[in-house]
């Protein structure tokens, strides 16, 4: 639980203090009087004040802001206190307007250009983004880049796949995949993504050296997600690991071992070897290996285990409690490590911006949507893995805030965007009454997202 507790504080407060820096920082750089400079809302912890800016713990992390001078729409709450002077915060405030037009000052915010206010806007979600570039950046030089897997499918079962692709399950083993719909792939990542964000509704999938299939691909984002999961590489039929106590290690089975032939029928690939070991649930086989450059013959008994079909259907299958060998991670260099990163956020960004879009076109469940009880228990999950896992999770969830934050919604950066822009196209502000009511409106809405997520969270605490 302290791990736990531990890792959801420090990603909540270096995402925070992140996203705050980059509105801090331009406020600073087009010259806006900031006062406070907070993470976590509520009553003030800890805090100090150099020059002109009081830099501040406050009790509740979910969040935090930088007040700038002269956004009145924008009051926030700091514990008891109320202020009146004319600032206001960039993320999440309330909701009061001044009874009358203040007097702008040189370094309030609305006497900044349209420009600079845009800027300072942005800057925090700009920032979370560079923060996720930063970290994919970094842990490719640390650990390396799995090298991407060849476009080689392995023959799926029929029963795993979703009724308008079990074409698929006449596609040879070791077939390359040239093609999905107009989308021409390279390795295996191009042909999980075009499957991923292929319009739903039928696609032609073209092959090496054998005719094209014609699948209807799923719009229900868990058939979607059955697919992705019944098709896969080919890898080689190496052991790289074995569970302690599986049949596997009963069997002699040693890591580095090449299966050759299970049951009497050869093995050319990992998944040859899969289907043949699940009918033999509690039944003696044989296993013929190649260790040493020389063949030995072992006997296995698979030990039953669920597994539950895209149907719903639970069936027992024998299973050794082996996986494979995985590529060594390649070391790029620093501009491999760039672009790595770079395309990594951007792959985030793409796999955000389009669970929004099935959640408002109902193809995904808004049950889907998680809070800060799905966020904890994912932290302490994440910090355990390993220091790798922790950092792609810190990249993800940076991500994850930089897109949220853009959405159109007054409260939000999106939502202050949004009234820029009415600015520039009108050639005149909204009226501070006008922003205010809008404010009230996002408010609210963003309160009810937030309830309802942790509702999601309780109900799945519970198994509902």
């Amino acid at each position: 639980m302290l791990i736990t507790v531990a890792a959801f504080i420090v990603i909540l407060g270096v995402l925070i203090f992140v996203h705050e820096l980059g509105h801090f920082l331009t406020a600073k750089l087009v010259d806006i009087e900031v006062p406070r400079f907070s993470i976590g809302f509520g009553p003030r912890l800890i805090g100090f004040k150099k020059g002109e800016t009081e830099y501040v713990i406050s009790l509740l992390p979910l969040g935090g802001y930088v007040k700038m001078a002269g956004m009145e729409e924008m009051e926030v709450i700091e514990g008891k206190e109320r202020h009146t002077e004319p600032a206001g915060v960039v993320d999440v405030g309330v909701l009061s307007a001044p009874a009358s037009t203040p007097v702008r000052g040189p370094r309030d915010f609305e006497s900044k250009p349209l420009p600079a206010r845009a800027l300072v806007i942005s800057a925090g979600v700009l920032m979370n983004v560079l923060f996720a570039w930063l970290v994919y950046t970094v842990s490719a030089l640390a650990w390396g880049v799995e090298p991407p897997e060849p476009a080689n499918l392995a023959q799926p079962l029929a029963a795993a796949l979703p009724a308008g692709a079990r074409a698929l399950a006449s596609v040879p083993s070791g077939t390359r995949i040239l093609g999905v719909g107009d989308t021409r792939v390279r390795n295996w990542s191009d042909v999980a993504r075009a499957l991923e964000t292929a319009p739903a509704g039928p696609i032609a999938v073209r092959f090496q050296e054998v005719p094209p299939v014609t699948i209807t691909l799923p719009a229900d984002a868990r058939a979607r997600k059955e697919l992705l999961h019944a098709l896969q590489p080919v890898q080689e039929p190496v052991v790289g690991g074995i569970q302690e106590g599986s049949a596997a290690e009963q069997a002699g089975l040693r890591p580095g071992d090449r299966i050759l032939a299970a049951a009497g029928a050869p093995i050319r690939y990992w998944q040859d070897l899969v289907r043949d070991v699940q009918p033999h649930a509690g039944q003696p086989i044989t296993l013929t290996v190649q260790r040493g450059g020389a063949p030995v013959q072992l006997t296995a008994t698979p030990r039953a285990a669920s597994d539950t079909l895209p149907s719903g259907t639970v069936r027992s299958v024998g299973r050794l409690g082996i996986v494979p060998v995985m590529p060594a991670p390649v070391r790029p260099g620093l501009g491999g490590a760039v672009t790595h990163g770079a395309r990594e956020t951007w792959r985030m960004i793409a796999l955000v911006l389009k669970f929004l879009k099935d959640m408002v076109t109902g193809h995904q469940s808004p049950r889907n949507l998680g809070g800060p009880i799905m966020i904890f228990q994912i932290s302490g999950q994440v910090a355990r893995a390993g220091l790798q896992t922790f950092l792609a999770f810190l990249a993800l969830f940076s991500v994850n805030l930089a897109v949220l934050n853009l959405l159109p919604i007054p409260v939000l950066d999106g939502g202050h965007l949004l009234f820029i822009g009415i600015e520039a196209v009108r050639g005149r502000a909204l009226t501070l009454e006008q922003r205010s009511r809008l404010m009230q409106v996002g408010f609210v809405l963003v309160v009810a997202l937030m309830v309802w997520a942790v509702a999601n969270d309780v109900l799945r605490l519970f198994g509902v």
